[in-house]
């Protein structure tokens, strides 16, 4: 390796721990939390609806 490439190396390494830690803080538990959010909302829409659930009648 030359002089030249070591500190775009190192700042590359530093941009992608950043990323990781950016996605593993903030975009995982956002996803997750709008995921079963959205899933809920759908349940709750249905339940209108049709009705909620039961044994038949």
């Amino acid at each position: 390796m030359t002089e030249e490439q070591l500190p775009s190396t190192r700042e590359q390494r530093r941009r992608e721990g950043r990323l990781v830690l950016f996605i593993l803080v903030f975009l995982f538990p956002i996803l997750a939390v709008a995921i079963v959010g959205g899933y809920g909302f759908f349940v709750w829409i249905l339940q209108m609806i049709f009705g909620p659930p039961g044994p038949p009648t």
